[in-house]
C-alpha cells in the first residue's frame, strides 16, 4: 500500500465510527485487530463496544486531525475532538459539559485492514474540563477498592 491508502485507511476508523457505521468499522479492523491506549487493551469486538458506548455518551461529536504523518505501513494521526457529554461513560455520569478532547492515535495498516492502533489521550486536559474532584473520586474509589471495570461489549 502506499502511504495516500494508509493514511486513508487510517482515517476512515475515525469517519465510521463518527458516523456510527459499525459494519464498516468491523470491515476495516483486521479480525486479529488490537487496541492498546490509555490503560486499555481491547479486542475487535471490545473496541467496537467501546467506541458504541463513547458515541452514546457523546453528543455532537466531531474530530479534526491537524496532524497525520505516514511512515510505511504506520500512521501516526494527532486529533482534536469536541463533544457534549450527554450520556453515562465509563461509569461516570454526563455533566452536560463541552469539552474538548486531544490525543494520538497511531495505526497500523496492512492489506487495506487495520491491525493495531495504539492511543494515548490528554486525560489531565478533560480533567480540568469536567471538574477535578468528580474524576479524581472516580479514580480513588477505583484504585483504592480495585474496581475492575467492566468490558466493553459490542452491540
Amino acid at each position: 500500500m502506499d502511504k495516500d491508502q494508509v493514511k486513508d485507511t487510517a482515517l476512515s476508523v475515525s469517519k465510521a465510527i463518527l458516523e456510527g457505521n459499525w459494519n464498516d468499522l468491523d470491515n476495516l479492523l483486521d479480525k486479529n485487530f488490537t487496541y492498546t491506549g490509555d490503560g486499555f487493551v481491547f479486542t475487535k469486538d471490545e473496541y467496537i463496544g467501546f467506541m458504541q458506548d463513547m458515541k452514546a455518551a457523546f453528543s455532537n461529536l466531531k474530530m479534526e486531525f491537524p496532524h497525520i504523518v505516514v511512515d510505511g505501513d504506520t500512521a501516526s494521526i494527532r486529533f482534536v475532538s469536541t463533544a457534549v457529554n450527554t450520556g453515562k461513560f465509563m461509569g461516570a455520569p454526563a455533566n452536560k459539559k463541552n469539552l474538548v478532547i486531544n490525543g494520538i492515535f497511531i495505526r497500523k495498516v496492512k492489506d487495506g485492514k487495520v491491525m493495531q492502533e495504539w492511543q494515548t489521550t490528554d486525560l489531565l486536559g478533560v480533567m480540568k474540563q469536567i471538574g477535578f474532584g468528580a474524576l479524581f473520586g472516580y479514580s480513588l474509589f477505583v484504585g483504592l477498592f480495585n474496581v475492575k471495570q467492566a468490558r466493553p461489549v459490542r452491540k
